[in-house]
């Protein structure tokens, strides 16, 4: 698996996203097809080969939101000749600004966290190790202020 490149700028880990992993996992694959059902989009447009293979483009948005539509981080990161946000000197910035409003299904507001264990654990150890945890938890733990 090739981390870096199945890492978005911004920190998300496209390798434990159920839109990636439907494209060889069929229980992934059979839940796209139910969310496909639900919200009434192609199958074809949900899947996703990851934020740097589609140039920052992914089909799902383009399809919510237009063909112009862009990912501000994946546009300044590239811009800026930076393979993640987390390098630049101006980490945290509004690019990678958390939104309550849709945090329960989507993955945006790990981003941050994720960065920062990428540069304090690095790309690898955090991929292999930590990733799919911090995924787990933000989807299906419940909030507390301790363990």
């Amino acid at each position: 698996m090739d981390y870096f490149h199945m890492t978005a700028p911004c920190g998300l880990d496209c390798f434990n996203c159920h839109f990636y992993l439907a494209l060889e996992n069929k229980e992934a694959r059979a839940a796209v097809e139910k969310m496909s059902e639900d919200y009434n989009v192609p199958v074809d447009i949900m899947l996703c080969k990851g934020c740097r293979n589609h140039n920052g483009k992914i089909p799902l948005q383009k399809h919510i939101f237009g063909d112009s539509h862009r990912c501000a981080a994946y546009e300044c990161s590239k811009n800026k000749g930076l393979d993640l946000c987390g390098d630049c000197n101006e980490f945290p910035c509004d690019n990678l600004h958390p939104y309550a409003d849709r945090a329960a299904e989507l993955p945006h507001n790990m981003k941050v966290f994720n960065l920062c264990l990428i540069n304090k654990m690095g790309l690898e150890h955090w991929a292999k190790s930590k990733a799919s945890v911090v995924r787990e938890t933000y989807f299906t733990k419940p909030w507390t202020l301790s363990d």
